[in-house]
């Protein structure tokens, strides 16, 4: 098993970035796929950015060009920046880490971990 923390969240305007961390402890951590989730109020989740064990990353249309995902191994930090954020950027974005990709050709997989979220607040 895996545990999940995630940090960095927080309110800023339009346009603005923030750095999301995800800290994890427990088993391997680079035998898992990981993912940022996020969920905003009254709508479903959805993937944001998923990076697998070799490094490959993959985004949502809504993030590309702005959202950035990356792991540091040794640390067993799960990052994901996020520049030019918009107000529907706002949500509660969670950490997921998974056996396999959470990204797949039909679409985002649920983790089999997850943290339990920082909130990204962005106002016009």
């Amino acid at each position: 098993q895996v545990q999940l923390v995630e940090s960095g969240g927080g309110s800023v305007q339009a346009g603005g970035s923030l750095r999301l961390s995800c800290a994890a402890s427990g088993d391997t951590y680079t035998d898992y796929c990981m993912a940022w989730f996020r969920q905003a109020p009254g709508k479903e989740r959805e993937g944001v950015a998923a990076i697998d064990i070799a490094g490959s990353t993959g985004y949502a249309e809504s993030v590309k060009g702005r959202f950035t995902i990356s792991r540091d191994n040794a640390k067993k930090i799960l990052f994901l920046q996020m520049n030019n954020l918009k107000p529907e950027d706002t949500a509660m974005y969670y950490c997921a880490a998974g056996y396999g990709p959470l990204l797949g050709p039909t679409g985002w997989i649920p983790g089999n971990y997850w943290g339990q979220g920082t909130q990204v607040t962005v106002s016009s």
